[in-house]
């Protein structure tokens, strides 16, 4: 039998003590943006200030549910990235912690209005408009016309040659959602979506994966935000990319603190550097397209003018409340998804 001698258990408590202060320097960030963006950002936080950062990448939706399921016992600490109306849901239900940057009196006015609007616990980052992309070459093949209204999409035409995200995971396809019951009034919206099932082969988890689908040839036309579709774009591949007739929503990508987090300095120092101009560089540096919200941010060289599309007036305090989300999307899970028969591209 080995004896503990106090110097033994002196030096373990020391050096247990040691290893939960190295942990606490570990920065946890899940991160809704384009996985080349996460670890693009991911490094050059790492090199500014010495953290350690663990970041996965995940759809917004996913992240919302994680957090939510963690809330007892947070195991994140910034939930970076993703669609704004996701983040005010987390506000409303108390999962996020307040915070303002000193970069914070540098944003563009869109983003002071949505940091006034989570209550200061959320900070807007990029936006985006929503809109939709199709691969020339296969309409060609299929013999089709090219689209360029949301209208046009539920032509029968196209049955099988359209991908979209499921608004379930995916904030991309939930901004989808809110847009087309702004547009047309919530019963026409969800004829709409019924209608357009019909085109659908796949229901994806990831917002740009419909678009990113299209650009690989795997379908016809893609249901995504634009700069998503310009990133592919900007790879030779030919995609022509569509600000829809009627008008379209946007996205605000945001950034917080999630409540508890345990590294809350690391925490906030992500904050500061993801609204600075170094950290909206690192959108442009990965191939992004976003439009960074710092005033004094170089705008990425293909981003695409904004004040050039249609857009409705996007309610977000409105989609941005849980019980909207939960209604809507038991609606569409009920009326559109259950019924849908998806089938694959001849």
């Amino acid at each position: 039998m080995k004896l503990v001698t106090p110097l033994g258990v002196g030096t373990a408590i020391w050096l247990s003590a040691s290893l939960a202060d190295a942990s606490a320097q570990d920065l946890n960030v899940l991160c809704g943006v384009d996985e080349a963006w996460c670890q693009s950002m991911e490094a050059a936080f790492e090199e500014k200030t010495g953290f350690e950062v663990s970041t996965k990448r995940k759809s917004t939706g996913e992240i919302l549910d994680q957090i939510r399921a963690e809330s007892e016992d947070p195991r994140t600490d910034v939930w970076w990235g993703g669609t704004g109306d996701t983040h005010l849901q987390a506000v409303a239900e108390d999962l996020l912690e307040p915070y303002r940057s000193y970069n914070e009196d540098d944003v563009l006015p869109w983003a002071q209005n949505f940091y006034l609007m989570s209550g200061g616990m959320s900070a807007g980052v990029y936006a985006g408009a929503l809109g939709f992309s199709y691969n020339s070459e296969i309409l060609s093949e299929h013999g089709v016309s090219a689209p360029s209204c949301w209208k046009d999409l539920t032509d029968p035409q196209y049955r099988g040659l359209i991908r979209m995200a499921n608004p379930n995971s995916s904030g991309t396809a939930y901004t989808t959602l809110a847009t087309l019951v702004q547009l047309l009034g919530e019963d026409e919206a969800f004829n709409y979506l019924t209608a357009l099932s019909r085109n659908i082969s796949e229901f994806t988890t990831s917002g740009a994966a419909p678009v990113k689908a299209a650009a690989r040839g795997e379908t016809g036309i893609g249901i995504s935000f634009i700069h998503d579709a310009v990133t592919q774009k900007a790879t030779g591949v030919p995609l022509v990319i569509v600000a829809p007739c009627e008008g379209t929503g946007y996205e605000i990508g945001a950034v917080s603190i999630v409540r508890g987090a345990r590294n809350m300095e690391a925490a906030r120092q992500f904050v500061d550097f993801s609204l600075s101009p170094a950290g909206q560089a690192t959108g442009a540096a990965s191939g992004q397209n976003q439009i960074p919200s710092n005033a004094k941010a170089a705008l990425p060289p293909a981003a695409p003018d904004i004040s050039l599309i249609r857009m409705v007036d996007y309610d977000f305090a409105t989609f941005g409340s849980p019980d909207q989300r939960r209604r809507l999307l038991e609606r569409f899970n009920g009326e559109v998804l259950q019924n849908a028969e998806p089938v694959t591209m001849n």
